[in-house]
């Protein structure tokens, strides 16, 4: 029996977009968690290149305060910071789960709104001593 008449004698379901599905916490903390490993791999590229640049051309260092002073470059470490925070909160939630605890879908929403509270925290800090906001 030849395969190919087999599949366009029956015409197959056709496999549903991303549209069909809801977004939920778990989801979108989990792409969220690759996004800023991603995110945080690149910085440590571009700090390593940097450390690099600065060794062999003391001179740079000027330019290099001109930039991470301008409002990209807060803007590039504020992001980066928080990415930071979320990914550890959020690892730290993986290694809870490592060892069997907090699996149920209560403990689970739960942990990643507190993960995102931590990481809102702790980032909004950061910034706030990085521009010397008192409160």
């Amino acid at each position: 029996m030849n395969s190919e008449n087999t599949t366009k004698s029956r015409p197959r379901p056709l496999s549903p977009h991303l549209q069909v599905y809801r977004w939920l916490i778990t989801s979108t903390l989990s792409i969220l968690h690759r996004l800023t490993g991603v995110a945080l791999s690149i910085g440590l590229a571009v700090v390593a290149v940097w450390l690099i640049i600065l060794a062999y051309y003391p001179e740079q260092y000027e330019q290099f305060l001109g930039f991470i002073s301008s409002p990209f470059g807060k803007i590039i470490m504020g992001g980066w910071a928080f990415a930071l925070y979320y990914h550890l909160f959020n690892g730290i939630r993986h290694l809870f789960w490592d060892i069997g605890k907090g699996f149920d879908l209560k403990n689970v929403t739960r942990s990643g709104y507190l993960v995102l509270l931590l990481t809102a925290i702790c980032g909004g800090y950061t910034i706030m001593c990085a521009l010397e906001i008192r409160l």
